[in-house]
């Protein structure tokens, strides 16, 4: 499952926990409006949703692969304003805390940016996000990723390349791209989301086995993070078809994106992240993010197959 999955302390690790129910169990923590203090509410997860995924089951109710893209329309496809999935560049998510490794608990950080570039991906133009993984102080994974908004206000992943670094050198790039090596884009965050009506393939990159998938878990949510305290939260249940057991839980703040990560089941590698620092990047620090995508890029032709196949990043 990809693990952007959009971070260490322990003072940010019992924010986390507290809204994310131990890892177990999703929660919600609501102020309760007298001195600015919080208390922690967690509700029994909806099992119905989870198709038996904690006995090893994982009955898949929606399409295994992704709509057609083809199918639908793009005429403003950069202009990504979907409430939950505002990709306005310029914009970075700093998101902190910790990863299990070993059952020891690891600081992660994820800094995620939207950059001003664009790519064109089976036709689609698309907006270039750049985003760095970081492990106990250590960049772990760099990685460009492509979104396009329909006409209907659906998300698309057209594709992503990441690149995995162990102290400091490089050891695999295992990337997907529409139309090459079989994989298809997907459905990132549809316009329409309403708890019980199944699950969605994000993409589907069969060459590196990428088969992620989510299912509104809940809406009109809240929750509390490091940087604040957000309502109208909706809560996103994801998992993949080769990791059914354990689901990774993204909740999205309006008008904000991803402010937080959980987890459920027996995943061996939870994360528990919430978001640090909302930013609005400068031009100064905008020209340090597209000179550092050109160059993920450039190792990107130089390292993958699948990538060489698609036309180059767009300057503006």
């Amino acid at each position: 499952m990809s693990r952007t999955s959009f971070w260490g302390g322990a003072v940010i690790l019992a924010l986390v926990v507290a809204a994310c129910g131990g890892g177990t169990e999703p929660s919600t923590t609501v102020d309760n409006g007298d001195s600015g203090a919080s208390t922690s509410t967690t509700e029994e997860p909806d099992t119905s949703t989870t198709s038996q995924a904690d006995e090893g089951e994982f009955d898949v109710d929606g399409p295994v692969e992704p709509p057609p893209l083809e199918d639908a329309s793009f005429s403003d496809s950069t202009n990504i304003d979907h409430e939950f999935l505002p990709l306005t560049p310029g914009s970075q998510l700093v998101l902190d805390g910790v990863t299990l490794e070993d059952d020891e608990e690891i600081p992660h950080q994820i800094v995620y940016t939207v950059s001003d570039l664009t790519k064109v991906i089976g036709g689609v133009e698309g907006v270039v996000s750049y985003i760095l993984d970081y492990s106990d102080g250590e960049l772990a994974e760099a990685e460009i990723a492509f979104f396009a908004q329909d006409d209907d206000g659906n998300v698309w992943h057209l594709g992503e390349y990441p690149e995995e670094y162990e102290e400091g050198e490089f050891v695999a790039a295992p990337a997907w791209v529409h139309g090459a090596e079989g994989a298809k884009a997907g459905i990132q965050m549809p316009a329409d989301l309403e708890p019980g009506t199944g699950s969605w393939p994000q993409g589907w990159g069969p060459a590196v086995e990428w088969s992620d998938r989510a299912r509104v878990f809940e809406v009109d949510s809240q929750t509390c993070v490091p940087a604040g305290c957000y309502e109208d939260v909706l809560i996103i249940d994801e998992n993949s078809l080769d990791e059914p057991t354990f689901f990774q839980v993204k909740y999205y703040a309006p008008g904000v994106g991803n402010i937080q990560v959980g987890w459920k089941g027996n995943d061996p590698s939870g994360e528990d992240l919430g978001l640090l620092e909302h930013n609005m990047l400068d031009e100064e620090q905008m020209a340090e993010i597209r000179e550092a995508v050109l160059a993920l890029e450039a190792s990107a032709y130089e390292h993958n197959e699948a990538y060489a196949t698609t036309e180059p990043i767009q300057v503006p």
